[in-house]
């Protein structure tokens, strides 16, 4: 796919890893539909693309909820005419562990609220919007339509984060399952899994923080959005890509 003038979506655009999403793909000449919850993040992403030359506009929605959900695509194709792509970047963390002992009787445990709204946001809220994505782009016709999932090196395993992995995994499954589905619309899907990446989380930690994280990347560095961003544009570009995830970690798994 040649991103230009397409229209994509991306969700959770609004900093981080999603607005370095919306605006490298900007670059590229896409039209971006920036959805995510925080109306000044998201201006701030929108005027960043729109200096790149597209059109862009912001959705302000929760993805866990089916009928916000259906309302942005329809509002989407009715803004832009089109739709070609999305990727699904909005997510949640609500780390602990399953369950902690102290002197043999248990002091803390995951809750369900803990586990069930990243769930919410992670996994259901992917689910619903690839869903209304594939509908639109199979009502339209469109040429060729891609949909890319952010997972996480988190769906390995990893400590204190029952609920984020699960659905980190999950994700990554949910590209699997769509490409067998949704191959025979041309629509293609593909998910990327992020090691640790360079956003204003991490940059506000504390200087030997941060250098744990760094020493613990075979490459030494963290990665930037940039990269996560060039993932994408491959699995936009590569008309032969489907159904597989993308680790881009530096080798942390």
């Amino acid at each position: 796919m040649d991103l230009n003038n397409k229209v994509v979506v991306v969700t959770g655009a609004g900093r981080g890893i999603g607005r370095g999403l919306a605006t490298y793909l900007a670059g590229k000449g896409a039209k971006i539909a920036v959805v995510d919850l925080n109306d000044a993040d998201m201006e701030a992403t929108v005027k960043e693309c729109e200096a790149l030359g597209v059109e862009a506009r912001a959705y302000r929605i929760n993805v866990a909820n089916e009928a916000e959900v259906e309302q942005l695509f329809s509002r989407v194709v009715q803004d832009f005419g089109s739709l070609h792509g999305l990727i699904n970047n909005a997510g949640i963390t609500r780390d602990g562990l399953l369950v902690k002992f102290v002197d043999g009787k248990l002091d803390k445990k995951m809750t369900l609220q803990q586990w069930q709204s990243v769930i919410d946001v992670n996994l259901t809220g992917v689910f619903l919007c690839g869903r209304e994505a594939a509908i639109k782009m199979i009502e339209l016709g469109v040429e060729e339509g891609v949909i890319i999932n952010i997972s996480s090196v988190a769906r390995y395993g990893s400590f204190g984060q029952t609920n984020y992995a699960a659905a980190k995994a999950g994700v990554a499954t949910l590209a699997e399952t769509w490409a067998k589905e949704l191959a025979r619309y041309n629509i293609r899907t593909g998910a990327i899994a992020p090691g640790t990446i360079n956003t204003d989380m991490i940059a506000a930690m504390k200087p030997e923080a941060r250098e744990r994280l760094v020493q613990a990347v075979p490459l030494r560095r963290l990665g930037e959005t940039r990269n996560i961003a060039q993932a994408a544009t491959f699995i936009f570009e590569n008309d032969y890509f489907t159904g597989r995830c993308i680790d881009t970690d530096g080798g942390l798994r």
